[in-house]
């Protein structure tokens, strides 16, 4: 049934108008009041109790300084002990279990840097239990070998236990701002949406009136000035007169008078019809012309007989082609079927091979054994990577490289365990060598092995990486680079010890050897090993290179971060950078702050 607007439609339709503003003025008001009581049980039941329970857990920090300070002065009773047994076993798991809870609730990178913190304090609990078990007992407060190693561990400022306590109290600090600004943005946004209310209403009640008004006005409108057109026709019609002009047709009652006026000329009826019924493909419809003169008549009928033809012709043909496009779609069907096969295969092996180069890298437990305070951004291009870390600890030196194979994907893979075994032979075979020394040996086994075969002035296989040699107690560092250099920065200023320009894997004749640099590190210098995946990443507003000079700019802002916080800012940055283009090769960053 054809919809009508009719005049009781009309009329309906500007009442529901004012009912539909009305309405939403409450609806607004609800949605209001409802979002804002959940702002409120948000600030109420999260962001006040979060607050709340890490400022605890700071004072619980400092608590535990301040025991393990008394125990390590003095032989203390066992009752203050038990209390900083009772805060390391009890107090602090049921505190983490709480704030857990509570993390839920918060943004993906306080959830982040509350673990961090964590593992933080389960570091600062094993360094405890150390002191703990080293004075044990009143004997042993009068060793002096014991109260040697222990004390300046608790009692100095550059102590590992020291450090590692005020650096959870200011990351503490750090999140409990966090959690004043998350408090803050949601009474702002509360504030907001009743500003936005308050707005809403005013402005209702404003066009609610007017509205009203409005409504009314073009209602009475659409119905007097009509009837009155009607009125007069229909007594031009009643003395003799038939209008010249064609009355509009409505959709409503006025408009069924109106075709009831225009329907007088009823000559054209069933021609109308006829025309309807032809174009809608019923070519056996009744048509018979109205006299032998009637050429339109004549016309109609032999237009309905090629109608007919044509639709016969088009049908045949669409079947044919209907045949032809299935016939072609089962053959791209069985295509598609074989390249999803192979795909699938393909795709098995590679990841396979993933797992292989992951069982290379060095796990995080060993890293962090070697590095307590390190990162490392390992970012592949593909599913594997050309580029990889290589660390190693023999004879009470720590053994670090960031290394870049000639390309990525599979080819870099494989090149990559090659590197890796290389090393490992080395340092195994040949003890006692400095960076550079290392790197010769690398680059003439690797010419061996990888470009044995390689015809002259043909592209050959190589790596361009950074070696560092850290011995831990004397923080003497050997480093060595082929194309790649690194970055120390010491008290706010930058030092670059650059690379050779000599790839590993090309040797040209026996003359040229690797440069080694001795440098003696200080407690809070940061080193920075990388390959060149960052720099050259494309993006930003033109789309181009990230650069070396941004790059080391970039470094020189967030280096005195915690390690954990600058390796986030570097992967979102370079990911922001990067936008929607795609990752032009692998990316390796590592970074480690000397304690």
């Amino acid at each position: 049934m054809k919809f009508r607007f009719t005049i009781g439609r009309k009329i309906l339709l500007g009442f529901g108008a004012l009912i539909f503003l009305v309405l939403l003025a409450f609806s607004l008001t609800l949605v209001t009041i409802r979002k804002s009581g959940e702002i409120n049980d948000k600030i109420a039941n999260l962001y006040t109790p979060s607050v709340d329970k890490l400022q605890e857990m700071r004072l619980m920090i400092t608590r535990s300084k301040m025991y393990l300070t008394n125990w390590v002065n003095i032989q203390t009773s066992s009752q203050d002990k038990d209390k900083l047994k009772r805060l390391i076993d009890e107090e602090y798991p049921n505190m983490k279990k709480d704030i857990q809870t509570l993390s839920k609730g918060w943004s993906q990178k306080d959830s982040a840097l509350i673990k961090y913190i964590f593992i933080s304090c389960d570091s600062l609990w094993i360094m405890h239990h150390q002191v703990m078990n080293d004075l044990n007992s009143f004997d042993s407060y009068d060793d002096p070998s014991i109260v040697f190693l222990t004390k300046p561990r608790v009692l100095d400022e550059d102590g590992d236990i020291t450090v590692q306590t005020r650096n959870i109290s200011d990351l503490l600090d750090h999140l409990i701002r966090r959690q004043y600004d998350a408090a803050s943005a949601k009474r702002t946004e509360m504030l907001e949406s009743f500003q936005t209310l308050s707005f809403v209403v005013m402005l209702l009640l404003i066009v609610l009136p007017l509205g009203g008004i409005l409504i009314a006005f073009l209602t009475t409108r659409s119905i007097t000035k009509p009837v009155s057109f009607l009125k007069g026709i229909l007594l031009s019609m009643a003395r003799g007169i038939l209008p010249h002009e064609k009355i509009k047709k409505r959709n409503d009652e006025i408009g069924e008078m109106s075709v009831a006026l225009n329907s007088l000329v009823d000559s054209m009826k069933l021609t109308t019809e006829f025309a309807r019924e032809v174009g809608a493909g019923n070519f056996d419809s009744y048509y018979k012309p109205l006299s032998e003169e009637d050429s339109l008549g004549d016309a109609l009928l032999k237009m309905r007989e090629d109608l007919r033809e044509n639709e016969r012709v088009l049908e045949a043909k669409v079947i044919e082609r209907t045949e032809e496009v299935v016939r072609q779609k089962e053959e791209i069907e069985i295509q598609n079927q074989k390249l999803e096969i192979v795909y699938k295969h393909i795709t098995d092996s590679i990841r396979y091979a993933k797992r292989l180069q992951d069982a290379i890298l060095p796990p995080s437990v060993f890293v962090n054994r070697l590095l307590p305070e390190s990162f490392i951004l390992f970012k592949p291009k593909d599913i594997v990577s050309g580029d990889f870390y290589w660390m190693y600890e023999k004879e009470n030196r720590v053994f670090v490289s960031a290394v870049d194979c000639t390309g990525h994907g599979v080819p870099g893979a494989f090149m990559s365990i090659v590197g890796n075994n290389m090393l490992n032979q080395i340092v195994k075979e040949r003890p006692g060598l400095n960076a550079g020394q290392m790197l010769d040996e690398l680059n003439i086994l690797a010419g061996k092995t990888i470009n044995q075969h390689s015809e002259e002035g043909a592209v050959r296989d190589g790596m361009d990486m950074t070696l560092c040699i850290f011995d831990p107690i004397t923080r003497m560092m050997d480093m060595a680079g082929a194309n790649n250099s690194l970055y120390l920065f010491r008290q706010g200023e930058l030092k670059e010890y650059k690379a050779d320009k000599i790839p590993i894997g090309y040797v040209e004749g026996n003359s040229r050897s690797f440069t080694n640099h001795s440098i003696q590190l200080e407690v809070g210098d940061t080193i920075y090993l990388f390959s060149d995946g960052y720099a050259d990443q494309f993006g930003g507003p033109k789309g181009k290179k990230f650069m070396v000079g941004q790059f080391r700019t970039f470094l020189n802002q967030i280096h005195k971060l915690p390690l954990a916080e600058q390796m986030q800012t570097l992967d979102s940055t370079i990911e922001h950078w990067r936008g929607n283009l795609e990752q032009v090769d692998d990316i390796l960053v590592i970074g480690f702050r000397v304690n």
